[in-house]
């Protein structure tokens, strides 16, 4: 061997090496970014009485507080997805951990109730960019489909184990350092991954807008989707004739957008981009019903814990400890095995059964229950469940798209999470609401509210179990280990 042979080897292996270091650095940059904005949907629950307290909200207007930062992050999602792919991701996501990092700023420092909506609404734009664009770039940064799985299983346990952390971190947070803090909380995180995002993320191309920018189709989407997220977080304040015009007014805006689409030249939203995708559609549409059954669960769990069992809310945030330690634990490893060893489909199937059957073990829950008993069994199963489902359904939703559609691929998904959880919640509060007046003139008022939340659950479980059925009849993929039968991946190459 000559000597150029004998020493080639090392160069190749640290050529291989440091990528890799920096792309799992970039994970964790990303899943940083990820944290901030799942933390930010629960986080501030906790702290609303306090929040009352000091700006002098009345119970309509305090709901706003929350609502502000859901209308904005449901209807931005789509366009911030696809404004990645567009302006590029490491561009796009470093301008919405900007604006979400001033938006924290401008909440903590809120001296007024107008100005603490205005910057919570302002939140959930820099959330809206974020999110896909977070994902885009964990799709298009890991081509390997098992690196791209465990990847895929950090991300995923952030998204699912966030809220429960945020429900602990704001109730200490609150108690100890006064409601301001859960928002300053965001200021470091976002200033580091600012920062960061240069030396760890990947250079963008130049943009290329020669096609132009679909402004119209952005505009009417986005009002679509505003509307009906505020016909759905007003629901119970607004006039129903007042919800009803705006769903209405959301439907038509949005068959105005399909209009639109078919005639633009370079549309938001390409008409073959489910063709191209086939189980795009699918894994959205069971993506928005799982998380009707999460958010319900962890909606209505809170609530039962609280109301039922007399927990207060520190209490209660330490309850969801062990599933947030099951959903990291699965997350790390295990279902990015499951996903390799049996497939995204069966993953899926066997995930949202589990979580199904979890709602169901919530659906019996006493009012003289026992945390041991009757709330840690299905909390520990719906949390492996979860872990194992949400994950597989997102890869299953960006398999197969092209890379100069990841982001719009992301912004899909995300938008279905965050209209499922919203039309879901929505629905199961009516759900456990009527249960609870059918329960007639009862003396024990906790047992009526019990009737309400075991409804709510068993609609949850239904929802979950509609989607299991959807992944068994219209998921397609080939079976792992069948690479020639495989569909190709144009993000692998």
């Amino acid at each position: 061997m000559t000597e150029g042979n004998v020493i080639e080897p090392e160069p190749r292996a640290n050529r291989k090496r440091r990528p890799m270091d920096r792309r799992w650095l970039a994970l964790l940059l990303v899943c940083a970014a990820q944290l901030m904005i799942v933390l930010d949907g629960t986080i501030v629950n906790v702290a609303l009485p306090a929040i009352q307290g000091s700006l002098a909200f009345s119970e309509t207007a305090l709901s706003w507080v929350v609502n502000a930062y859901l209308l904005t992050f449901g209807g931005f999602l789509l366009l911030g997805g696809r404004a990645g792919d567009l302006f590029g991701r490491r561009r796009v996501f470093a301008a919405g951990l900007a604006l979400f990092t001033l938006a924290s700023l401008l909440c903590g420092l809120a001296g007024s109730q107008a100005v603490l909506v205005a910057a919570r609404a302002l939140q959930g734009v820099g959330g809206a960019i974020i999110a896909p664009a977070a994902l885009s770039i964990i799709i298009t940064t890991f081509k390997d489909p098992k690196e791209r799985a465990r990847a895929m299983g950090i991300w995923g346990f952030v998204v699912s184990g966030g809220a429960s952390i945020g429900v602990l971190l704001g109730g200490v947070l609150t108690q100890t350092m006064g409601w301001p803090w859960i928002f300053f909380v965001n200021i470091p995180v976002g200033l580091v991954a600012f920062a960061l995002c240069r030396p760890l993320l990947d250079p963008d191309p130049k943009p290329d807008l020669s096609g132009g920018f679909d402004l119209p189709g952005a505009f009417l989407v986005t009002a679509s989707i505003v509307a009906a997220v505020y016909a759905i977080v007003g629901a119970g304040t607004n006039p129903p004739a007042v919800t009803v015009l705006l769903l209405f007014g959301s439907a038509a805006l949005m068959v105005g957008f399909l209009t639109v689409e078919r005639r633009a030249k370079a549309p938001l939203v390409p008409p073959g981009v489910f063709a191209r995708s086939p189980n795009l559609a699918a894994s959205n549409v069971i993506m928005a019903l799982a998380v009707v059954g999460m958010v319900g669960w962890f909606f209505f769990s809170a609530l039962y814990l609280q109301r039922v069992l007399g927990y207060d809310s520190l209490a209660t945030g330490l309850a969801y400890l062990p599933a947030t330690i099951a959903l990291g634990a699965i997350s790390q490893g295990p279902s990015a095995w499951a996903v390799n060893r049996f497939g995204m489909k069966p993953t899926i199937l066997g995930g949202l059964s589990m979580m199904a059957f979890g709602l169901l073990l919530f659906a019996r829950a006493p009012v003289g229950g026992s945390f041991l008993l009757d709330v840690l069994p299905g909390m520990l199963i719906l949390g492996v469940g979860a872990a194992f489902a949400f994950m597989a359904v997102i890869l299953a939703s960006t398999t197969g798209v092209p890379e100069n559609e990841a982001g719009l691929a992301s912004g899909l998904v995300n938008t279905s999470q965050q209209m499922g959880g919203a039309l879901g919640l929505a629905a199961l509060a009516a759900v456990a609401a009527y249960t609870a007046v059918l329960a007639g003139p009862n003396p024990d008022a906790v047992a009526a509210l019990n009737s309400g939340y075991h409804a709510a659950f068993l609609a949850g479980a239904v929802c979950v179990l509609v989607g299991v059925l959807i992944a068994a009849t219209l998921l397609k993929f080939a079976p792992p280990g069948d690479r020639a039968a495989q569909p190709k991946d144009p993000a692998a190459h």
